[in-house]
């Protein structure tokens, strides 16, 4: 199998040679904006990956691998709308850098081009990489309303807000990993079975993402510290500081998320993180991201894969648990 230094080269090349001189040049100027802003590209790592995993060159999934990057492109672009988020990766988010309307517009095209990239397989591949895309498309977006739901939410509980990750999120990424198994028609046991580490990998993902958002670097993350803090968004970290803390904690904690109209946002995201640690939400967080991890890496031991492959995706699943940015 190929290093993932080698993988993350190919869909950057491929995805540089992408022509997107069209016009009016308004509508695709923040797609090439935002795919050239990089980004750790894990997701159409996974599907070259998968295609390596069952036998085949990588190179064939290529295209799998790019529509996967442009729907997540897209998503990170709405996303951003909805969060008002001022930066991604570091950078101004196309709404800031143009206009809402504009990366409405352009996050629209980039999904249709996502789209069209499977027409370089033949019928029988495209239409389970068509039907298995639609199916993680819906998911997502499911999974983003229940997420603008909660905001407003005070009963959210800790198996609401799994399924809401595990839909923005983590399908997306069991999704990347099928459709590598399905461009190299592998037995739809292991098809499976490799969705289903993806899954649970997703959702140790995004569970390790919250807690980053509120303890890591902003430096090296890449996005504002302490974001969800300030939307009111209740992540594992906030349900689980509410069920561990005394009287005097959940009060302090539902006070502080009871607006987003706070004089001080910075001291209100030290005070929550603080809170986090004492009610001990923070090491519980790192505790849950551990145990999706090892189910994954128990689903992988049933693949019927060479040891040689599995050793390199329990490699990268630890690497990406152990990821600061």
């Amino acid at each position: 199998m190929q290093s993932i230094v080698k993988y993350k080269e190919q869909i950057s090349e491929f995805i540089d040679s992408i022509s997107l001189s069209g016009t009016p040049k308004e509508l695709y100027e923040p797609i090439s904006y935002i795919l050239s802003l990089g980004g750790k590209q894990i997701r159409p790592v996974l599907t070259l990956m998968a295609a390596d995993v069952f036998g085949i060159d990588p190179k064939k999934a290529i295209h799998a691998a790019t529509a996967i990057e442009l729907f997540h492109n897209f998503s990170l672009m709405h996303d951003d709308i909805m969060d008002d988020a001022s930066l991604r990766r570091g950078h101004q988010t196309v709404h800031e850098k143009w206009n809402v309307n504009t990366a409405i517009l352009s996050g629209d095209a980039m999904l249709i081009l996502a789209y069209q990239y499977f027409e370089n397989y033949e019928p029988v591949i495209f239409r389970d990489l068509a039907k298995l895309f639609s199916k993680t498309a819906i998911e997502v977006c499911e999974g983003q309303q229940w997420d603008i739901c909660f905001e407003n939410r005070n009963d959210v509980a800790i198996p609401e807000y799994i399924q809401m990750i595990k839909f923005k999120t983590a399908v997306l990424v069991g999704a990347a990993l099928k459709m590598g198994a399905i461009v190299a028609e592998t037995s739809e046991e292991n098809a499976n079975k490799i969705y289903d580490f993806g899954l649970n990998l997703g959702i140790a993902f995004q569970l390790q993402d919250d807690y980053l958002d509120a303890f890591g670097d902003e430096a090296t993350f890449g996005k504002t510290i302490g974001g969800d803090i300030l939307e009111n968004k209740k992540t594992y970290l906030y349900l689980k500081a509410l069920i561990n803390g005394n009287a005097e904690q959940q009060k302090e904690l539902m006070s502080f998320f009871s607006t987003t109209n706070c004089s001080d946002k910075q001291a209100k995201i030290n005070r929550v993180k603080e809170l986090f640690v004492e009610t001990n939400s923070a090491a519980d967080s790192q505790k849950l991201i551990e145990e999706y991890t090892e189910v994954a890496l128990q689903l992988l031991e049933q693949m019927d894969i060479p040891e040689s492959k599995k050793e390199q995706l329990r490699v990268f699943s630890n690497e990406l648990m152990n990821r600061r940015v």
